[in-house]
């Protein structure tokens, strides 16, 4: 079966996409790919699943995409696996050029899901968080304006390749936009760089989270991230609750909350 599918995905892969993925480092993408593939607690087809796979790879070769597929698809298989009873929306914390907001959009609007994205739209915001390097041993920083993409550039690269309809899109800094945000929220997806935006996030973001529902961050290689994550005082007393267990706490780039019942 594993055979078939590294067949399959070479078909519908351009070849130096598909030799890139051999690659030692993307090796993962590939192993991810094929595990969403042979997925059949999914209630899709092999050939819906086939278009999604496809449709994530259009999407990185048009638009700049600092994420792994590997990252992106543990977000969308948690949105496919919602149970009928979840009523939230999908959320997402950080765009950039909306690379991940396309791809997270087709998982949205299959399971008839609203996605709300809060991003300034101006890039990083002015900081002084001396990052420096990841877990990992690579050299990292966030100057102000890094990592910007526009309203309208967000827009047109999600109603290119992605399902717009399903977006609903917030402009402003964290700190403005989400202590105003109430809604019952199903799976939550952050891309926000900053410890600062972190907990703003986490503070605004998880009490509205539904039991059993998701929250991932890509930025779990972040020592000052995973120390957010990490601080019991923070949970309890700006999150309301008892720090949750957070699988790949230091260990991974992208780790994942489960909110308990």
């Amino acid at each position: 079966m594993v055979t078939k599918l590294k067949t399959f995905l070479k078909g519908v892969l351009p070849t130096p996409i598909y030799k890139f993925l051999r690659s030692p480092p993307y090796r993962r993408d590939l192993f991810s790919t094929i595990s969403f593939l042979r997925d059949d607690s999914l209630n899709l087809s092999f050939k819906d699943k086939c278009r999604i796979v496809k449709q994530l790879y259009v999407i990185s070769s048009n638009v700049d995409s600092p994420h792994t597929q590997d990252q992106i698809l543990n977000f969308i298989v948690s949105i496919l696996s919602l149970p009928p009873e979840s009523n939230g929306v999908l959320v997402e914390a950080g765009c950039f050029k909306g690379s991940s907001t396309a791809k997270f959009s087709l998982a949205a609007d299959i399971m008839g899901k609203e996605l709300v994205c809060f991003d300034s739209f101006q890039g990083i915001p002015k900081n002084d968080e001396p990052h420096n390097k990841t877990i990992f041993g690579e050299a990292t920083g966030f100057k102000q304006g890094d990592y910007r993409g526009t309203l309208d550039e967000v827009k047109t690269n999600v109603r290119t390749f992605g399902k717009i309809k399903n977006c609903r899109f917030v402009q402003g800094w964290f700190d403005d936009t989400m202590p105003g945000f109430k809604e019952p929220i199903s799976a939550i997806y952050l891309d926000v760089d900053l410890a600062s935006s972190t907990r703003t996030c986490l503070k605004y973001l998880y009490p509205l989270l539904e039991a059993g529902g998701v929250l991932y961050s890509q930025d779990g290689h972040l020592p000052l991230v995973i120390d957010v994550f990490g601080d019991d005082d923070f949970w309890m007393n700006e999150v309301g609750c008892k720090k949750p267990h957070v699988f790949g706490l230091g260990t991974s780039k992208l780790i994942k909350v489960i909110k308990a019942a």
